[in-house]
């Protein structure tokens, strides 16, 4: 971890000590995001509600610049400056950034209908899970009680597919702590209080793995 990616973690928990107790669940999720990124798979995220709301939002925050931007290099600008029309070439060249591979399981609404329709609501991420993730990735269920059976079964089929996986719970973890291979289980006494404290901690997350791959860019 580079000393900007802890610097950005140790700013977290001096701003919300609070969170002391996520450090270590986060440095490990942190990690294995890190090593799926070095090694091109993606992360997945889920989740019901407000939670659903955080899986889109942290997947925003993922594939584009997110605290400064990620600009390209001159191999990658110089192509579409060379390859594309002058004034698409120059947009592309300077508008578009790196990103990481996230993909936000809450949005693929036909599939997710289609499932529970046919299935049941239970499986609308496992059935994603299983057709689309790869030994390699990262799945993320964010589930403030830790017990939404639907992330359950998304993160038994990751376990089942070779997947790591993290839950985004509340205090204990509840059901998820069995099944996820590792849990950080924000503190709170209700449902609002426990997401108020997940946004800190996928945005602190992103930051990380901006700091470590494009940190300086």
């Amino acid at each position: 971890m580079k000393k900007s990616s802890k610097a950005v973690l140790a700013g977290l928990l001096a701003r919300r000590p609070d969170l002391v107790a996520c450090k270590t669940a986060i440095e490990r999720a942190f990690r294995w995001m890190a090593e799926a990124h070095r090694n091109g798979r993606n992360f997945l995220f889920c989740g019901n509600g407000g939670s659903a709301a955080d899986a889109g939002h942290w997947m925003g925050e993922l594939v584009k610049g997110f605290g400064s931007p990620r600009r390209l290099d001159m191999g990658d600008a110089g192509w579409f400056l060379d390859n594309a029309p002058a004034d698409l070439g120059k947009l592309l060249a300077e508008k578009l950034q790196y990103g990481f591979r996230a993909i936000d399981l809450t949005a693929f609404g036909s599939s997710l209908t289609a499932v529970s329709n046919d299935n049941g609501a239970d499986l609308i991420f496992a059935q994603l899970v299983f057709a689309l993730g790869q030994p390699g990735d990262v799945l993320v269920g964010i589930s403030t009680s830790g017990n939404s059976r639907n992330v359950l079964a998304a993160l038994t089929v990751a376990r089942q597919r070779g997947i790591k996986s993290i839950a985004l719970t509340g205090p204990g973890g509840g059901k998820a702590a069995g099944i996820a291979d590792l849990v950080i289980a924000a503190p709170g006494g209700d449902t609002p209080v426990v997401q108020e404290a997940h946004l800190p901690i996928y945005h602190t997350l992103c930051l990380m793995l901006e700091e470590e791959f494009f940190g300086g860019n």
